[in-house]
């Protein structure tokens, strides 16, 4: 499985002024939608997450995002090596992803990019 890149995902307040700031600082457009009760905009590599204080726990347990041509070959790289998957592999709105707790206890998301 190789990696492509990693998502920094940072959960705000206020969505709309962390938007703002991270627009300017990556010179980038945020891509925004909604996933489970949850406003989401994607600007460069960082992830920004708003939203109710309970869906917002269980978010900030995962590390990072990590981007991977093919989350079907994820799931066979991660379970093999040892890793649970623990949900998906499952629709988004930009692809595919699933979660997966590695065998230290950390918790990532892998997502790939097909329409």
């Amino acid at each position: 499985m190789e990696i492509l890149g990693t998502t920094l995902r940072i959960c705000v307040d206020d969505l709309d002024t962390a938007v703002l700031f991270y627009e300017r600082l990556t010179g980038g457009r945020a891509q925004r939608f909604e996933r489970g009760g949850v406003s989401v905009a994607a600007v460069g590599c960082f992830l920004l997450m708003s939203g109710p204080e309970s869906e917002l726990e269980v978010l900030r347990k995962v590390a990072a995002t990590i981007s991977v041509e093919d989350v079907d070959v994820a799931f066979t790289a991660l379970t093999e090596a040892g890793a649970k998957v623990v949900a998906g592999p499952v629709p988004t709105p930009v692809g595919r992803n699933l979660i997966a707790v590695h065998p230290d206890g950390s918790v990532f998301e892998y997502v790939d990019r097909r329409p």
